[in-house]
């Protein structure tokens, strides 16, 4: 496939810069219309995860699911994946948009966390989903979700065949460098939202598990790096940062996607550093296509109208080729 410069996408005149572009969805956007069905299921390992369901013809199932991945703190009730739901569900698309653990609104029961390449949790929603009868599956991520998505598709021997393609947005390939730009001073607004919720999950997970996990860390603890450094590389069995980092950054699991896939990144996403993206590999790839815009934020993508979602549109472009 290719890498393509898209200009099909044009902002708002009214949110010029990357940062409005992100911020503005995020804190303004409001999504009617989606009813979710929760569902709580067991993991192999003890744990569980909350399932968040949304049916394309109430009473009825159709014949393809698209499983959305969230982004870095995010759970299934973020506009972003409202949005999405409500466009694929228009479109005869049935949507389960899951949340990982410690997301979701509920504290998960093990001392782990989710982090950037857990694919053993979407393993285990991709195989409920498969149980419940559908023969047709989609795969959406946004941001660390698009990581966790690409990553599993490359592990080939995870992949069911009933997985017909792929379409992620604003994705962070190179987890280090994504994680050093947050360091920036234009950046820490976002960084310090992050570091606010993951401080009050580690002071719960303390409470729950104060034999594993050491809240004392938390005064060391000022960036998502040290973050990563100190709480999720040696809570989820990494040396360090950089360890997790190399192992989990979707960049090294591209090569053996064997689906069609679609990634979807802007040149103005203030928390991906454009110069990170891996375009000469994808330039080679066969199965999968990045497509560039020159605006759009992070999981943002407003269109000039200000009333629709570019990359919903894209999306349901994208994927209704399958059906």
């Amino acid at each position: 496939m290719a890498l393509v410069r898209e200009k099909s996408y044009s902002p708002p005149f009214w949110l010029p810069t990357g940062h409005l572009q992100t911020i503005y969805p995020a804190l303004f956007r409001k999504v009617t219309g989606v009813a979710y069905r929760r569902e709580r299921i067991m993991t192999s390992d003890g744990d569980f995860l909350l399932l968040d369901w949304c049916s394309s013809m109430p009473g009825d199932m159709s014949p393809a699911l698209a499983i959305i991945s969230h982004g870095f703190e995010g759970d299934s009730h973020r506009p972003y994946i409202k949005g999405m739901v409500r466009m694929l569900t228009g479109s005869g698309i049935d949507c389960l948009a899951w949340n990982y653990r410690s997301c979701g609104g509920e504290m998960n029961s093990l001392p782990r966390f989710y982090h950037s390449g857990a694919t053993d949790d979407l393993d285990e929603v991709v195989g409920h989903a498969l149980k419940a009868g559908y023969r047709k599956l989609f795969l959406i991520g946004f941001s660390l979700g698009g990581n966790l998505t690409l990553k599993y598709l490359g592990e080939n021997r995870r992949r069911p065949e009933e997985i017909s393609r792929a379409v992620c947005f604003s994705v962070p390939l190179d987890l280090q460098a994504c994680s050093r730009h947050l360091d920036r001073l234009e950046n820490r607004i976002y960084q310090q939202r992050f570091l606010n919720t993951l401080r009050r999950k580690v002071l719960e997970k303390g409470r729950r598990h104060p034999d594993q996990i050491n809240v004392r860390l938390l005064s060391s603890i000022s960036s998502v790096f040290t973050f990563d450094d100190l709480i999720t590389a040696p809570l989820h069995g990494f040396r360090n940062a950089p360890d997790y980092y190399q192992q989990c950054s979707a960049r090294h699991y591209l090569a053996t996607i064997d689906i069609p896939t679609l990634i979807v990144n802007a040149e103005n996403d203030p928390m991906i550093p454009v110069d990170s993206l891996p375009v000469d590999t994808v330039s080679a790839l066969r199965h999968v296509d990045l497509h560039l815009t020159r605006s759009g934020g992070h999981c943002g993508f407003l269109d000039r109208s200000g009333k629709l979602y570019w990359s919903e549109l894209q999306a349901r472009e994208f994927l209704t080729k399958d059906l």
